[in-house]
């Protein structure tokens, strides 16, 4: 909630949507990212929140942070809430927790530790091949250039560094360096 706080959000708003915004991720994941869990889970939130008698607007609210969430589906947030939810769920892939959830994903895909020799560009998520440093390559390390909020942007940075600096170590320890 330091976002929402900081960006004057409705802090009512940001608690659902981000209590939410996952709820489909298993989807996205069982179909090997073929399903936009941020469509899906838009759709069951808005679901959840009519049966519980939360008014058409809050839910509207919620479904649209809930959409724009995604890093890769192109969709905008246009309101504070859906920023500051789009930022801090882009602040939880980057960094010590970002490059921990990649290296998490990659063993779950049965994916490599570690592989320079692979041409990045080329090798699909979801694989043996798929690495966390590929999804650092192609997606992380462009977070923070994306980041909607002043204070999303600050943390970005930070968290930016470190990456950086992981995985330069990352590939001299591989390669034998040090």
């Amino acid at each position: 909630m330091h976002l929402a706080k900081k960006e004057k959000a409705d802090l009512k708003t940001v608690k659902y949507a981000a209590a939410l915004h996952d709820i489909a991720r298993h989807e996205e994941d069982k179909s090997g990212g073929r399903k936009d869990h941020a469509l899906l889970g838009a759709k069951k939130a808005s679901l959840i929140l009519l049966k519980h008698g939360f008014k058409p607007d809050f839910i509207e609210a919620v479904k649209h942070c809930i959409e724009c969430h995604r890093f890769r589906s192109g969709r905008k947030p246009a309101t504070k809430e859906a920023k500051v939810l789009f930022d801090a769920d882009k602040l939880d892939s980057i960094g010590a927790v970002g490059i921990g959830r990649a290296f998490l994903f990659a063993g779950e895909v049965g994916a490599k530790l570690h592989n320079p020799s692979a041409d990045i560009l080329n090798t699909k998520p979801y694989t043996q091949d798929d690495t966390a440093y590929r999804e650092y390559m192609v997606k992380l390390r462009h977070v923070k250039g994306r980041m909607f909020t002043r204070e999303g942007r600050r943390l970005a940075e930070e968290r930016h560094a470190f990456m950086v600096l992981f995985f330069k170590r990352l590939g001299m320890e591989t390669e034998g360096k040090i």
